[in-house]
């Protein structure tokens, strides 16, 4: 199902030359390109890789840097915005099923110290939610799509964040994007940040309602949703 269509034009990855821009090639010339992702993204961001970038005005760069070529010839999506974007409108078209008759009533919502991405209004009252970004491929056939690639005390707080809004009574959730073509599952990467999967599993504990989807970038520009709903698998002996 299609939810998105960007602008994309091929590039080649050449280097990351900080947290927030890349070095790449587009027809023949070297450029800079926002990169949104602060994951570590080690195995997308290998020189010579294709991958796919969005034109930009204004800034220090001239393009945003979306997707990196991966199975099929389809795009692993690394870009946060055409992330909350594509979900968004997957919401919008009622594809996601586990927030089913649900809407966005806020956005960038104040919990504790910590900012959570959305508030929605659904049947049952509100929900509490958090969107994480997985593009990290595991399991032996690629299957798992996994968060984070790197320590995040961040996403930490997020978490206990959630874990307390539970206990108090409130609904709450976190969700992943799997970016990824051919993902089937999430699990979290122990590897990346162990903290990370003892929380998820004590919000599992709690009540906090864990999900993911799956989305990829067809070659013509097309954000397309693959699978509305991933297996979760949270075990702390990954």
């Amino acid at each position: 199902m299609e939810l998105l269509r960007l602008n994309v034009v091929p590039c080649m990855f050449l280097k990351r030359l900080n947290r927030f821009v890349a070095l790449v090639e587009v027809d023949g010339e070297e450029r800079r390109a926002l990169v949104t992702n602060t994951g570590r993204l080690d195995e997308f961001m290998v020189e010579g890789r294709k991958a796919f970038c969005v034109p930009k005005s204004g800034g220090k760069t001239d393009f945003v840097l979306v997707a990196f070529e991966d199975l099929g010839g389809k795009g692993a999506i690394i870009d946060t915005r055409t992330q909350a974007k594509a979900f968004e409108k997957a919401l919008e078209l009622g594809l996601v099923p586990w927030l089913k008759d649900c809407r966005i009533k806020r956005k960038e919502v104040t919990v504790g110290k910590s900012r959570l991405d959305y508030l929605f209004e659904c049947p049952g009252g509100e929900v509490y939610a958090e969107m994480k970004s997985a593009v990290l491929r595991g399991g032996e056939s690629g299957e798992y799509a996994m968060y984070p690639d790197c320590p995040t005390l961040r996403g930490q707080k997020h978490i206990r964040e959630l874990i307390e809004l539970q206990k108090a009574g409130k609904r709450a959730m976190i969700f992943f994007i799997g970016a990824m073509p051919g993902v089937e599952k999430f699990r979290p990467y122990k590897e990346g940040d162990p903290e990370i999967a003892h929380l998820l599993s004590e919000a599992k504990k709690t009540g906090v309602e864990i999900h993911a989807l799956s989305i990829s970038l067809l070659p013509d520009g097309r954000v397309v949703l693959e699978r509305p709903s991933l297996e979760i698998e949270l075990r702390e002996d990954f």
